[in-house]
């Protein structure tokens, strides 16, 4: 169970990343107007990621095995990248409609795919 809490943790640590880092550009297409200052934007961003990490942090320590979870170190990070990818995928789908998902980022995310299958490999 805690391998999936990991995962789940790092789910949700994923979204709110991806929204902190890439929403605010949605953002000035939504508003009318000028576009905010960036020490705005900046702060707000910094404001949903301290979301991200209220869900990273559990989950690093969650699922690290020197805590009693699963998860060598590398692991966990390869694991974060790979949700990281998949989250902002689905992001970048549904918010921005004019991105297109293409073989060559397909055969990134096989890449990304095999990375996980060695960092496993005994």
């Amino acid at each position: 169970m805690r391998g999936l809490y990991t995962i789940l943790l790092l789910i949700c640590s994923n979204a709110f990343m991806t929204v902190a880092w890439y929403g605010h550009l949605k953002l000035n297409e939504i508003r009318t107007g000028n576009p905010l200052p960036l020490f705005i934007v900046i702060l707000m961003s910094w404001g949903i990621a301290f979301f991200e990490y209220c869900c990273q942090v559990p989950a690093n320590r969650i699922g690290f095995i020197d805590n009693g979870g699963p998860f060598s170190l590398f692991q966990l990070k390869v694991i974060q990248e790979v949700v990281s990818l998949a989250v902002f995928t689905v992001f970048a789908l549904l918010v921005f409609k004019n991105e297109t998902l293409r073989w060559n980022h397909i055969a990134a995310f096989v890449c990304l795919i095999l990375a996980v299958y060695f960092v496993f490999k005994k």
